[in-house]
């Protein structure tokens, strides 16, 4: 049997934990997954982890608020990643609303979610979470076109969806205590897996595009799949920005998946 991976809750503001695991890549490392609780007046939970964590989940976020106080589940995109655990929290939060894109609100009918209890938001638009706002933001790099992250103008907290993700060789408790090299090359890795158009994407384009994160000035990037990371931003930025020039990723096949597997 497969041990259920370990979720912890750790404050990473003084109104944001986040609630995070590690899962294993067989071949290329581990990656971190990342939901995050803003306790702001009308608190807000970013995603909702992957279903394997289950119960473990629930009992984290319970750690770090009461979910019957939720309003708001921003969710960046429904990847099962994102998404594992939001029946059960939205049984915990009724008064919560799903945060989403029209795009995401047709992928999260399919599985069931009420159009009631959905919100919808575009990038550029903002949330009211009582006494301050929340941007939508469109993330540079992204799987799935409803990708949504925010941005919180009032602590320059980003939190970036899949953006800025990195493939390590393990687990560290924030992106500082990874080797610059390491963390470069898990970046563009992560960068090359989950987003394959960049090598077709204008290059001119993409750096507008990481530009406008830059104008943002945010102070801590909270990437779905990156421990933390203060005061970062031009680092993360340029190991983004040599991302489209890197070998395209090429997944194993199964002979070789056999051979992991077997190790």
């Amino acid at each position: 049997m497969t041990a259920q991976p370990m979720i912890t809750q750790t404050p990473v503001t003084p109104d944001v934990d986040a609630l995070g695991t590690w899962l294993p890549v067989p071949g290329y490392g581990v990656l971190a997954v990342n939901a995050f609780v803003i306790r702001a007046t009308r608190p807000v939970l970013v995603d909702t982890g992957p279903a394997v964590l289950g119960d473990a989940f629930i009992q984290a976020l319970e750690r770090a608020i009461d979910p019957a106080r939720l309003e708001w589940i921003w969710l960046t995109h429904p990847d099962p990643d994102h998404v594992g655990n939001l029946a059960a929290v939205l049984q915990r939060a009724p008064r919560a609303r799903v945060v989403t894109t029209f795009l995401g609100m047709g992928k999260l009918g399919l599985l069931g979610l009420p159009v009631d209890r959905v919100h919808l938001l575009n990038p550029g638009q903002s949330l009211d979470v009582g006494e301050r706002r929340l941007l939508a933001v469109a993330p540079p790099v992204f799987d799935a076109p409803e990708s949504t992250g925010l941005f919180d103008p009032s602590t320059g907290a980003l939190f970036s969806a899949d953006c800025f993700g990195a493939l390590l060789p393990a687990p560290a408790a924030g992106a500082a205590d990874v080797a610059p090299e390491l963390l470069r090359a898990g970046m563009i890795g992560w960068a090359t897996v989950d987003a394959p158009w960049l090598h077709r994407v204008d290059r001119g384009r993409f750096r507008e595009s990481l530009q406008a994160v830059a104008d943002l000035q945010p102070k801590r990037i909270l990437s779905s799949h990156l421990p933390p990371a203060s005061n970062m931003t031009a680092t993360l930025l340029g190991n983004l920005a040599d991302a489209p020039d890197a070998p395209p990723f090429v997944g194993p096949d199964q002979a070789a998946l056999e051979q992991m597997l077997a190790a």
